[in-house]
């Protein structure tokens, strides 16, 4: 029984390096919010089952139908040797995947360990009891599906979650109520929403002490998050950024925070699997203005013709922003671009002079976010003198449209997410830089029945502007290549990989006599890799 003892060892070394891996995709897919961690299981099943995991199974099965010792403690070695085997290929996988965004070890996920630990020591106990060798069959099953697992110790750990949620939720209601002055500040939409948060928060700094939400932090939790342990009573604004999946979340974000500010950065097709129809994504963005309260402000762009068009059932105050558009009461023109930055004026409703702005920011979608930001801050009291150094002083968001020198290429870092709009906006400012251009790009993900249609544009597009292709997973990219050579794309400028970290060679091997432009177009998050378990 010693030697049965071992396997177990063995098995509970695999298991707590398999959990891990378990663990980051529930996290990542948001704890499985609207089934996202079922339906990554669902798409995945051929890697997070492997055939060492069945075969343990099947040994298990054999050894209870075997009455004989001696095959007995065959088949145990054998069992022995195939979890030492397994665990060493997981291990070394581990070593090849590319963990973008790591496991965080929060109190939830420390909550998760300890429940799993339990379950996984419930064959253990069983082992001695009477019923023998079927506690290896139950260890061995629940290994073999150790992401069900993880998913049952979620369900069982729920009604502590909920008490957890309620206290922290509570107690940011709280501190809010307790800041009667603070002007709260939502911003949502289908993309850009992190950067026009950001955008917001350095133009109202020059005259507010200013929180934004940090990072993307944009759900309930993270709102809880951001209030709990970083908004202070010095706090003059706090900005928060609202993320959505499905209808409802919006609204309900609001009822945590009741802004009386709201910004729509743009309206567009992300998210679409789960929104279900761009109706959807239009109703749940513009939840936001719909909660403002009568004496409120929303801020909405009229050269977006979803928002033109919405059809208002608020009173409050709206302040229309435009580049194309006429009659709006903040409009920018004469935009000018270079690898140094963003030149443009600025005309203020109801003021006859014309400002100018400067920016280190690229692309039009970051004038559309300054300019959001700037109708709020003409609001709230700042001079246009102010704001012009408000908006000198705006930084770029990390990975996107960051700008950075590695070795000799100039690299166009907008690898934090993609969209039709915003990859389309990348790609112009791609083409303003004079010298070669390289897109290096996975795709885009989640635009539900139309993701391979637009990704097939997005490759037509591609085709436009660029000298060469670094595409990152072949199924994935797929669609992009079949636009590439719609467009009849030199097929040898082409290179498909199953890393991006593989592309900085191929890059630095480029022969070009010009300077060297990289555009790095989305990173797949950790659930999108085309690899092993």
């Amino acid at each position: 029984m010693y030697f049965v003892y071992l396997i177990y060892l063995i098995i509970y070394f695999y298991v707590i390096n398999v959990s891990k891996k378990s663990l980051h995709m529930l996290q990542q897919n948001l704890y499985n919010e609207n089934n996202r961690y079922l339906k990554w299981v669902k798409a995945n099943y051929k890697l997070i089952v492997t055939n060492l995991d069945l075969f343990g199974i099947l040994f298990s099965i054999i050894i209870l139908f075997t009455t004989n010792n001696i095959i007995i403690n065959i088949i145990l070695s054998i069992m022995l040797i195939v979890y030492i085997v397994s665990f060493y290929q997981y291990k070394e996988r581990r070593k090849l995947e590319q963990n973008k965004k790591p496991l965080v070890i929060t109190a939830r996920i420390k909550r998760l360990i300890i429940t799993i630990s339990i379950l996984y020591l419930i064959p253990l106990l069983l082992s001695f009891t009477n019923i023998g060798y079927y506690s290896l069959l139950i260890l061995a099953t629940m290994t073999s599906l150790n992401f069900f697992m993880i998913f049952i110790a979620m369900i069982i750990n729920t009604p502590i979650e909920k008490i957890v949620f309620m206290h922290y939720k509570n107690n940011a209601k709280r501190k809010l109520n307790s800041m009667p002055n603070l002007k709260v500040i939502g911003i949502t939409g289908s993309y850009g929403k992190t950067s026009s948060k950001n955008i917001l928060a350095d133009i109202l700094n020059v005259k507010y002490n200013t929180l934004p939400s940090p990072k993307s932090l944009n759900t309930v939790n993270g709102l809880m998050i951001t209030i709990n342990n970083h908004l202070s009573k010095f706090d003059d604004i706090f900005i928060a950024e609202m993320g959505a999946y499905v209808r409802g979340e919006i609204n309900n974000l609001c009822k945590l925070v009741n802004p009386k500010y709201g910004i729509i950065t743009s309206i567009g097709t992300a998210h679409l699997a789960t929104f279900g129809s761009e109706e959807n994504i239009l109703n749940s963005k513009m939840e936001l203005i719909e909660y403002l309260p009568s004496d409120g402000i929303g801020v909405l762009n009229k050269d977006d013709v979803k928002q033109r068009n919405y059809k208002i059932k608020n009173d409050c105050k709206i302040l229309w922003i435009g580049i194309d558009s006429e009659n709006v009461d903040v409009k920018g023109s004469n935009i000018k671009s270079t690898n140094k930055g963003t030149t443009f004026d600025c005309k203020f409703k109801g003021d006859d002079k014309v400002y100018h702005f400067e920016t280190k920011l690229l692309g039009k979608h970051n004038v559309y976010n300054i300019l959001a930001g700037l109708a709020l801050g003409y609001e709230f009291g700042i001079t246009p003198k102010e704001l012009i150094r408000g908006v000198k002083m705006c930084r770029a968001t990390e990975h996107r449209l960051e700008l950075k020198k590695i070795g000799k290429i100039y690299q166009i870092d907008d690898a934090f997410n993609s969209n039709p709009v915003g990859a389309k906006s990348a790609l112009d400012v791609l083409n303003m830089m004079d010298g070669t251009k390289v897109v290096v790009t996975p795709g885009m993900v989640e635009l539900g029945d139309k993701e391979e249609e637009l990704n097939r544009i997005f490759g037509e597009q591609i085709s436009d502007v660029a000298d060469f292709v670094i595409l990152i997973g072949k199924k994935q990219t797929k669609p992009i290549l079949e636009g590439l050579k719609n467009k009849k794309f030199t097929e040898g400028n082409i290179y498909i990989l199953n890393d991006v970290r593989s592309a900085y060679p191929i890059l630095n091997e480029l022969k070009t006599n010009k300077d060297l432009y990289a555009l790095f177009e989305n990173d797949l998050p950790d659930t999108y890799t085309e690899g092993g378990k």
